[in-house]
């Protein structure tokens, strides 16, 4: 009798640690399966310094968003099509997200917006003593322009220089541009404010000596983008928001951005 009892209870325990073993294992496997999702992503070519297969990191908002989502321990894959085709496809689904893109009501209804990625406010930098507004054209006409090698200006900006009115020069990185003006070599540089502070900064250049116009004459919002259609258009949002905080609360992305006017 006592002999039968000892069996059974060896048998139970048997299965309890069994059981333990194989609700620890499944729960291994599950967090792998989760840390090892691969989100399918795609972007546009020859959106200098945002995005751009050539540029370090393949852009500025390409690492801020391959970042953010290691953050909740997300891969992706990237693919590279013309603007309007990957917008298109990632609509239908056939891409879990696309970036980075502005705010308009076409889009607000077929995508989720994440929090924005990047703020872009186009500023005019220019010397003190010589200062520029964009809104006084006549004392544009002949200026030089300092706009990095391969950043695409704002259209406004390529229609002066379209016109002639402005000429460009273009070095590897805007805090060149920001010695070329303090050598009076070129007048004016143009950049989110973020980047052209930045510029100034690690330019070694007194910020007294360069004048950032009364106001930004283009301003808008940068964001990664999910179809409404995608079966987890929410959680996917919601969980790149939480990447994306948490790579600005340890100063990861202040230093991604920075790196971009070195």
């Amino acid at each position: 009798m006592i002999r039968g009892r000892k069996a059974i209870a060896r048998q139970l325990l048997e299965r309890l640690i069994l059981g333990f073993w194989g609700a620890a294992l499944l729960s291994l496997l599950l967090c792998v399966s989760v840390r090892a999702e691969v989100l399918h992503l795609a972007t546009g070519d020859d959106y200098a310094p945002f995005t751009g297969k050539a540029l370090p990191g393949q852009g500025m908002l390409t690492q801020v968003v391959r970042a953010s989502l290691a953050e909740q321990g997300t891969a992706i894959t990237l693919d590279w099509l013309p603007w309007n085709r990957g917008y298109l496809k990632a609509k239908r689904g056939d891409y879990d997200a696309t970036f980075p893109y502005v705010r308009s009501a076409e889009r607000e209804a077929e995508f989720l917006y994440s929090a924005p990625i990047y703020v872009a406010e186009q500023f005019v930098f220019s010397r003190a003593d010589d200062h520029v507004e964009l809104d006084d054209l006549p004392t544009m006409i002949g200026r030089r322009l300092c706009y990095p090698l391969g950043w695409q200006p704002p259209a406004a900006i390529q229609q002066l220089l379209d016109q002639g009115v402005l000429r460009r020069h273009s070095p590897l990185g805007l805090q060149e541009c920001a010695r070329l003006l303090l050598l009076k070599r070129d007048d004016l540089f143009i950049a989110d404010r973020n980047l052209g502070d930045s510029a100034l900064r690690t330019a070694g250049a007194d910020p007294e000596q360069f004048h950032r116009s009364r106001a930004p004459f283009q301003s808008n919002t940068l964001h990664v983008i999910v179809s409404r259609q995608h079966p987890r258009a929410a959680e996917l949002i919601e969980r790149f928001n939480r990447g994306l905080e948490a790579l600005k609360a340890r100063g990861e992305y202040e230093r991604l951005i920075e790196s971009y006017v070195q």
